[in-house]
Parts: structure tokens; C-alpha cells; sequence
């Protein structure tokens, strides 16, 4: 139907989580599907948020610079596609975001091809939904904002959100009346978090609100860090139902926009008009439609099939090559390219006795005298004639001399007959005096 821009701004209030949610919410008729691209150039977050790191990060735009060199961007990024949907049908699309920041300067040059791709999508029976981040709608990415149907920008009702805010919609709409489709392309997604109201923040910017989204953190949280997709009280949430609103007045707004800028048809001159009052009337022929609608693929179809442009159109782009196979998340079908889980850690063995391991000889005897290592490592005393100790690394070891009898200990000088002048002396003959 459509490609639908998510911008956000500083402060982080909420493009990715409002696009996840738009996305898990786009209504879709049978046979059609939704596509989300993660075109945040400071990297994408659904992998290691949604996605829980369940996913090894070698799918996604990275991956799409180096095929549009080589000319084979429109069969790569089939290759790229994981998908989201509860029921693991194939209808609701991821293609990840960059993974670092510095490959950002390598899509300088794909994303213009990147956004003739995604509107070619549109035969196929595809909606697109572009998260550009907080900087995506500007630099050399704004053309995904320029060439978007719809510019939703996510803003929280605070006054810091919304004093954030300003500069960005301004240079923005801006941006749109002079390079892209128009100021009209520009609409607002709030975020209820602050005390102003929807009509309040529409008047005083001057732009429409698409949708009022709860400030519900913990349903948020499943959007933002993982969770459950298929849970009952997830799906039922107020957070899910205003995004099922916002997606229907995204799609009110596309077909107004579009039938605004349908070329009409040219006057017919007044002299034709009575020549053919007079001429006989032929059979009324069927009227020949303006936009030719492209078919509707079955719903059997479990993969894309090859673009073909309609008859008369000429593609701004390649055609893509037949789909190659996608990647699944959903519980039907298995998840490829999962990351090896780690193996459950062993219990702690703090209760596990340790074995008794043989401890080396002491190198005191029985009576405390020192015994030191000789040369070849076995225990002796220590030899004044012969040589030094070593231990049994061949280190040399001090001695420490052993008490032979031969040096006995200085008795006290102080016998117990003496007095002292504070009183008695409080030391026996036989204790060594000790510093205190």
C-alpha cells in the first residue's frame, strides 16, 4: 500500500517501539504483508531488544552496501528478511539495522536504490514501514523521509519532549516542501507521558496526530528488551489497541494524500462534446482506470514472487530475483541462524571435599630445630663445613640456627629480692623479657 516513515528525536521517545508495535498491529488483508526496515543510521536495536539475541546478527542492512555494488541488491534482501509474525506465517517482516554506527558511511549510495526497491514492493502485495531512528530523516539518508507517503514522528507530551521536538518538525517540514511530497506527508505520534492532549499538541504545531500511544512501560518493555508476542494480555494491551488505531489513520492519511496528487483527467473541448450529440452512441465502454491495481498474490503463496512491472510502467529499479527462503521466528516454523545457547552452568562444588593432597616434608625436627634441603634435595641438617642449603628447586635457603644448648638464654638481671620503685618486679627469673 504504502512506505511509512517512523522518525524520533533526542531523547529516545520511542520510534523503534512504536514501529515494532505498528508493525505486530498493521492490519493486512489476505495475501498482503508488512515489512519493517531498521534504517537507523547510530544502528539498529531489535535484535538484541525484541529479538533477545536470539538471532545471530549476520542478517540485516549491513549486508545490502556490498550487493548494491555488485548489482544485486533487489535478490539480497530477500536474503536479509526474519519474521515476526505470532503465527509464523511469513506476514510480518523484519530487515535489521546496522550493528555499528560506522557502517553508516557505506549506504551513502544505497539508499536511494533502497527506497526505489521498497516502493517497488508495493505490486507485490507489501506495506513498508521505515524506522529512521533519531537521525535518519536527516543527511544522506533523508531521502527515506523525502520519498516516504507518510512521516510519522514519535514525541513524548512532555514539556522537555516536546521542547525537543520543535526544531526537529520544523527543519523537517521544511525539508518536505522543498525536496520531498509535501508538508501534508508529516504527522505526529504521541506519546502520553506528559499532562498536554493531543488537540493541545496538534494547535500548537500545527500537524495532525496519527495516534495517542499509552505511556505503558511494562507492555513497552517486551517491545523494547523482549518478551512474549503471542501472550493473551499482550495482545489485548492498550498499547496494542491505540497502535491498531494510529496504523488505520496512517492508512486514511495515505489514501487522502494519494488521491490528492492522482493526476485527473483532461477536460473535454466543447466542439467534440456536440459532434458527438449528433453522431450515434456507441456501446458504453468500460472506463480505463488512471492507477492499473496490480494483482493480488494468492494466499497460498508462502514466499514473494518475482516483480513484474505493469504494463506501459518503466522500474526505477532492477527487478528483484526470485525470493529466497525467510528467516522464522514464529513457533510453526524453526528459527534459523540461532546463536548456540549456552550450556547450563555446573552447580557450585562448595560442598565437595577437596582431596587431601601429600604435604611436603617440614623442614623442622621434632625438638623445632631448623633442618635445611642439601644439594641433592634430600633433608639434612645444616653443614658448617660443607656447603650451603638448597631447597629443591636448587634455590639457596638462610638458615636459621637451631638450639644446641650451646648458646643459652641471658637470664634477667633482676633478682626476685629487688624491689622496684613502683613495687614489686612483675617478672619471674625463667621469662624471657619481652618489647612491649
Amino acid at each position: 500500500m504504502a512506505v511509512i516513515a517512523v522518525a524520533g528525536g533526542p531523547g529516545a521517545p520511542g520510534a523503534t517501539t512504536a514501529a515494532l508495535a505498528l508493525l505486530l498491529a498493521w492490519p493486512l488483508e489476505p495475501g498482503r504483508r508488512v515489512l519493517l526496515v531498521e534504517a537507523d543510521p547510530d544502528g539498529g536495536a531489535v535484535l538484541a531488544g525484541a529479538l533477545e539475541g536470539r538471532v545471530d546478527a549476520v542478517y540485516g542492512l549491513r549486508n545490502l552496501a556490498v550487493a548494491d555494488r555488485r548489482g544485486l541488491l533487489a535478490a539480497t534482501i530477500w536474503e536479509q528478511l526474519i519474521d515476526l509474525s505470532p503465527e509464523g506465517t511469513a506476514e510480518r517482516l523484519l530487515l535489521p539495522g546496522l550493528t555499528d554506527p560506522t557502517q553508516a558511511p557505506g549506504l551513502a549510495y544505497t539508499w536511494e536504490p533502497l527506497v526505489d526497491l521498497l516502493h517497488g514492493l508495493e505490486p507485490q502485495g507489501y506495506d513498508v514501514i521505515v524506522d529512521l531512528g533519531r537521525s535518519g530523516a536527516t543527511g544522506v539518508s533523508a531521502v527515506l523521509a523525502r520519498r516516504a507517503d507518510v512521516v510519522a514522528v514519535t514525541v513524548r507530551t512532555t514539556l522537555r519532549g516536546l521542547s525537543s521536538a520543535r526544531p526537529r518538525l520544523s527543519a523537517l517540514a521544511e525539508d518536505l516542501a522543498t525536496a520531498g511530497t509535501g508538508v501534508d506527508a508529516l504527522g505526529l505520534l504521541l506519546v502520553a507521558e506528559g499532562p498536554y492532549s493531543g488537540p493541545e499538541v496538534s494547535r500548537e504545531f500545527g500537524l495532525p496526530v496519527l495516534g495517542l500511544l499509552p505511556h505503558a512501560t511494562r507492555t513497552a518493555r517486551v517491545l523494547s528488551d523482549g518478551g512474549d508476542i503471542t501472550d493473551r494480555r499482550f495482545i489485548r494491551s492498550e498499547l496494542m489497541r491505540t497502535a491498531r488505531s494510529a496504523a488505520d489513520e496512517v492508512q486514511l492519511l495515505v489514501r487522502r494524500r494519494r488521491q490528492r496528487l492522482a493526476p485527473t483527467a483532461a477536460p473535454v473541448p466543447a466542439q467534440l462534446t456536440a459532434a458527438a450529440r449528433t453522431e450515434p452512441q456507441p456501446q458504453p465502454q468500460p472506463p480505463t482506470a488512471v492507477h492499473v491495481q496490480p494483482p493480488v498474490p494468492t494466499p497460498q503463496a508462502a514466499a514473494p514472487t518475482a516483480y513484474r512491472p505493469v504494463e506501459g510502467e518503466q522500474p526505477s529499479y532492477s527487478p528483484p530475483q526470485p525470493v529466497g527462503p525467510v528467516i522464522t521466528t514464529g513457533p510453526v516454523a524453526p528459527l534459523a541462524g540461532l546463536a548456540p545457547q549456552p550450556a547450563a552452568p555446573a552447580p557450585f562444588p562448595g560442598h565437595v571435599q577437596q582431596p587431601q593432597q601429600s604435604q611436603p616434608q617440614s623442614p623442622y625436627g621434632p625438638q623445632g630445630g631448623y633442618v635445611a634441603y642439601d644439594q641433592q634435595g634430600g633433608f639434612g641438617p645444616y653443614d658448617q663445613q660443607g656447603g650451603a642449603p638448597y631447597d629443591q628447586q636448587g634455590a639457596y635457603v638462610r638458615p636459621e640456627p637451631e638450639d644446641d644448648g650451646r648458646y643459652p638464654l641471658q637470664q634477667p638481671a633482676v633478682t626476685p629480692d629487688q624491689t622496684h620503685p613502683n613495687g614489686p618486679q612483675p617478672y619471674n627469673p625463667g621469662e624471657v623479657l619481652r618489647a612491649r
